[in-house]
């Protein structure tokens, strides 16, 4: 997914900062997708410049520093959508999960460190579950693709965290745990 096609899609609920797109995609898409803001701006000002989108600025009142620019969707940022939409999707399924890159390797790492942490890891998978669990709340009576994204985090992360507590039993009851290396 480019993240232009996911600001797009956000406009379409309503107009947003910069800001708050960046955080509805990590919230409700983090699962699937990972942002930063050095990402988010230049594509803004591309789908400016392109007229997919329009942007106000918002004077604060009482309010020091610069105005705030709220964007939103055009008809030609609509049509642009629509035909992404209307186009298949990639087929592979990426998993983009830097700690799954580092599982990877962890047998040739200290295996009390990689244990660590592993620990870390699903207390974060666990922080995560809950957040998802609790924002699924206010999300399972919205419209029913929203819904199901939101269902699949949940799903994802509760197989990750099942996953990873497999793993560290195995891991820990196989002593070394380093591919057999002495």
């Amino acid at each position: 997914m480019a993240i232009r096609h996911a600001i797009l899609g956000l406009l379409h609920y309503r107009s947003m900062h910069g800001y708050r797109i960046k955080t509805q995609i990590e919230q409700y898409f983090g699962h699937v997708w990972s942002i930063n803001f050095g990402q988010i701006y230049p594509n803004l000002k591309s789908l400016l410049d392109e007229g997919l989108i329009d942007m106000t600025e918002e004077n604060q009142a009482g309010m020091r520093g610069p105005s705030r620019k709220l964007y939103s969707i055009t008809d030609k940022g609509r049509e642009a959508f629509a035909e992404w939409i209307r186009k298949p999707p990639e087929k592979n399924m990426i998993l983009r999960d830097p700690f799954l890159m580092r599982f990877v390797f962890f047998g040739f790492g200290e295996k009390e460190r990689a244990l660590e942490i592993i620990d870390d890891q699903i207390r974060l998978y666990e922080k995560q579950l809950a957040l998802r669990k609790e924002r699924y709340k206010k999300l399972k009576d919205r419209e029913i693709h929203v819904r199901l994204i939101s269902e699949l985090g949940i799903e994802l992360n509760e197989a990750f965290t099942a996953w990873l507590k497999r793993a560290r039993k195995e891991l820990h009851r196989n002593g070394k745990g380093d591919r057999g290396r002495k």
